[in-house]
């Protein structure tokens, strides 16, 4: 260091202490107002009072009553977060409360309507068009509209209970007061709304819990104050006829956010599937099934070519009705199933691009056309029923899966057919067996023999000859020889 120069401390500004004070006052709660719902951390508990942490630089301060329970216990503690609102502020202090409630004066109460600071009121009874409702100790109004977000379908079931309301008006001093809950839900919706769709997007699965069922679906909460409809076709894979055989109130259920609308009233229109936030079942089909599988299944519906067969929720199958029966001819689904009943079915085929199941219910307990050629061979006569009878033949089952034609041009060849064509349907009849075709499934027949085609002369018993036809004979040749002496 060269000689003369010196360590010298740098000079520091006298500090105006007023003007500093004034600077970290200035300003001050400016960006809160009377009305405005604020979040703050309870910072001290007092006596008479909570102080909380506004975010600005005077502090916010709310009665203790009003954050105490039914039995008298203080609800928060130092460091938990509150949610209040404005009520009043000064130079000093920013009043907070829950909502207005109590015994108040006329002036808190035209304050709070022209802040539009809620108010605590009690439902008391109902009356035409609407609700009583006590509001510090004063007698007010509800519009039956004005109860909730929603359509009202049961007033008593408010009746009792103390909301929060907005004084939407306060004439004649007082004596006519009028209130509405609806608007306070919807602004305290909207908000949530905001927030929440901030923070979400469609496709993302979300929990939420079941608060109103229709007849067309079922309304999920997923925050308070937001709501989406699951629409009846996305409740589950399978087929719904009610909603109420899926949900009940209050059933906590994971949804997916399908799409959001804006309506013009401001609200959120949120569209949510149930059954989507599953997983389609139909991806895991071609390794949970194969072809020839035995499968037991529930019949969901009957249509006039075949039934649908559920095996899992949201899998069904077609059992075609030429696939019911190796047994009689099914004219009618219904005739062999019905709507939940539970049925072993055999998969023919599984097109899982097409969504398609074929099934069989004939072929589960065995075919009965797989031995008939070793059964039957060409001349066998054999006793079977006439099943049906059509202008080109007679249809005639010989045991139950396997019946045989006996064409007509066959049986008018016979010379029995004026015996045979008198026989009905549910008679028996001997028949011959012409060709078999298991294959195509088919037995040709004809007239075979029997006492039914005209041989039951041959089992006719010869007429007994009487004593008295003997002694005629006697009588003949005696006079005979006498003639003859």
């Amino acid at each position: 260091m060269s000689e003369g120069t010196k360590n010298e401390t740098p000079v520091q500004p006298e500090e105006n202490f007023a003007e500093l004070f004034e600077s970290y006052t200035e300003g001050a709660g400016d960006t809160v107002r009377i009305g405005d719902q604020l979040q703050g951390t309870v910072i001290s508990i007092g006596e008479k009072s909570v102080f909380v942490d506004t975010g600005t630089k005077i502090d916010g301060v709310v009665d203790r009553d009003e954050l105490l329970d039914e039995e008298g216990n203080l609800t928060c503690a130092v460091g938990e977060s509150l949610t209040l609102f404005v009520v009043k502020r000064t130079e000093n202090e920013i009043v907070l409360s829950k909502a207005i409630s109590g015994v108040g004066g006329l002036n808190l109460l035209m304050d709070a309507f022209a802040s539009q600071v809620p108010v605590e009121g009690k439902v008391t009874a109902t009356c035409k068009g609407g609700f009583t409702v006590q509001v510090m100790q004063r007698r007010a109004f509800c519009p039956v509209s004005q109860m909730d977000t929603h359509y009202v379908e049961d007033t008593e079931a408010f009746v009792g209970n103390t909301y929060e309301f907005l004084i939407t008006k306060l004439e004649e001093k007082g004596r006519n007061i009028v209130v509405s809950r609806r608007t306070l839900l919807e602004r305290q919706q909207k908000e949530a709304a905001k927030e929440f769709m901030e923070n979400v997007a469609v496709g993302d699965i979300l929990q939420g819990r079941v608060v109103r069922i229709k007849e067309f679906g079922a309304f999920v909460e997923l925050v308070p104050g937001v709501e989406g409809m699951v629409h009846i076709s996305e409740l589950a894979w399978s087929r719904v006829a009610r909603p109420e055989d899926v949900v009940a109130l209050d059933d906590v259920v994971k949804v997916r956010l399908l799409g959001s609308e804006q309506l013009n009233n401001g609200q959120l229109k949120l569209s949510l599937s149930m059954k989507q936030a599953m997983g389609d079942p139909w991806d895991e089909v071609s390794e949970r099934f194969k072809p020839g599988d035995k499968v037991v299944g529930k019949v969901m519906r009957c249509a006039p070519f075949g039934a649908f067969v559920e095996l899992i929720p949201g899998v069904e199958g077609l059992v075609h009705i030429s696939e019911m029966s190796y047994t009689k001819r099914v004219l009618k689904p219904e005739d062999e199933v019905s709507p939940g009943e539970a049925v072993t079915v055999t998969i023919k085929s599984i097109d899982p691009d097409k969504r398609r199941i074929s099934l069989s219910i004939r072929e589960t307990p065995g075919d009965p056309w797989a031995d008939v050629a070793d059964k039957y061979a060409k001349g066998q006569t054999v006793q079977g029923v006439i099943e049906k009878k059509e202008p080109f033949g007679y249809f005639v089952r010989l045991e139950p899966g396997i019946t045989g034609l006996l064409p007509q041009s066959v049986l008018r060849a016979s010379k029995h057919a004026a015996d045979i064509e008198k026989k009905q349907v549910g008679e028996p009849i001997t028949v011959r067996v012409e060709a078999v075709n298991p294959a195509d499934r088919k037995i040709s027949l004809a007239p075979g023999e029997g006492k039914e085609t005209g041989e039951w002369k041959s089992f006719s018993r010869p007429a007994a000859t009487s004593s008295l036809g003997n002694l005629g004979d006697l009588l003949k040749q005696a006079m005979n020889r006498k003639n003859n002496s």
